[in-house]
């Protein structure tokens, strides 16, 4: 049984529930194929945002991105079925915005409202959902600048996607590190965590989102991290949203 199934059979979901996903249904684990056909299968009872892997994998279906050392989507792109996985996961949102909370793989610029990030997430996703985007996608690729409202054409796409797909750490100018992946206490003088900025304009939100193994599950007053490093051989966790409820498995594939 794997970590997802388990973990499934820990929540016992009820037909009210809904799920959310906070994205890289693939390359986080031996079966993206089998993930992505039940994730769409899920219906309207899922949410699932977009995470870097996800785009990824559109890219490579695209034609305009190589194979990485650790992917796992060659199933995938040879599978029957692919185009109906390809056109389903391309539609899925990268920000999804519920009352008091938002969904976003990744994280959000501190200067950004929750109104903001959902309006600049469409901005992606609609080239993302367009008839030609199989040629658009290649703007995604390459070095992000420095966020600015100004910014144009895939500078500015990038520079979004900075955020939403990749963010951990932020310098003193609010821009993202790169390279640095690792907890927060051990990250290099003048960086810090993308949630921890004085006063941020999402700060009337909780941002419930992934991405960052080294993290591990962090319950703050405005955020919510649970990627608690399944794909290394640590956790899959889950957390009920009504009353912050932690189910965690260990890894079944470890």
């Amino acid at each position: 049984m794997s970590s997802l199934e388990r973990l499934l059979d820990a929540i016992q979901l009820g037909d009210d529930d809904r799920l959310w996903l906070v994205g890289d249904l693939v390359n986080r684990g031996p079966r993206s194929l089998d993930v992505l056909r039940w994730a769409r299968g899920l219906g309207d009872r899922a949410v699932c945002v977009l995470g870097n892997h996800d785009v990824h994998l559109l890219a490579r279906a695209a034609g305009v991105a190589a194979e990485k050392k650790r992917d796992t989507l060659d199933e995938v792109l040879r599978a029957p079925d692919r185009d109906e996985l390809v056109d389903w996961l391309r539609r899925r949102p990268l920000v999804h915005v519920d009352e008091d909370y938002l969904l976003v793989h990744a994280g959000l610029h501190p200067r950004w409202t929750a109104k903001k990030a959902r309006k600049l997430a469409a901005e992606v996703e609609d080239g993302l959902r367009g008839d030609d985007w199989q040629e658009w996608i290649a703007e995604l690729a390459g070095k992000a600048p420095h966020w600015d409202d100004d910014l144009t054409g895939g500078p500015r796409l990038r520079a979004i996607l900075s955020f939403l797909l990749r963010v951990r750490c932020l310098d003193r100018n609010h821009a993202p590190d790169p390279e640095f992946a690792g907890h927060p206490r051990e990250a290099p003088r003048g960086l810090t965590a993308w949630f921890d900025q004085p006063d941020p304009a999402w700060g009337d939100h909780v941002i419930v989102f992934g991405h960052w193994a080294a993290l591990g599950l962090t319950i703050g007053i405005r955020h919510l991290g649970l990627d608690s490093g399944c794909v290394w051989g640590r956790h899959l966790t889950a957390v009920r949203l009504d009353d912050e409820r932690v189910v965690q498995v260990a890894a079944a594939e470890a």
